[in-house]
């Protein structure tokens, strides 16, 4: 049900935000914090987090354009199976990339 502006201007003239403020740096203190989510990387991401390129650099490296490695990130397209080996070989030996391709 939502408020006419008289009740939240009353409501809000009974409010101390500073407490508010205070109760809530408590809180995220003391782990009482709200819901916690993991936000999972699309392989592609995880890849090239791996390697340690920028999308500029990832993307010259498979031979693709950054918009390309974005609609991949993004999950928009699919990389082609070639450059899906490119990436696996980054996730799984980033290492291997940075030597071939230094």
């Amino acid at each position: 049900m939502a408020l006419s502006e008289k009740e939240l201007i009353e409501r809000d003239l009974g409010r101390d935000v500073w407490q508010e403020a205070l109760d809530a740096v408590r809180s995220i203190k003391a782990g009482k914090v709200g819901a916690i989510h993991a936000v999972e990387l699309s392989p592609v991401v995880e890849a090239r987090n791996k390697t340690g390129l920028s999308q500029p650099k990832f993307a010259e490296l498979l031979g693709v354009s950054v918009r390309t490695l974005q609609d991949w990130e993004q999950g928009r397209r699919q990389p082609s199976r070639a450059a899906a080996s490119l990436i696996r070989i980054a996730r799984q030996r980033p290492d291997v990339l940075r030597e071939v391709f230094g």
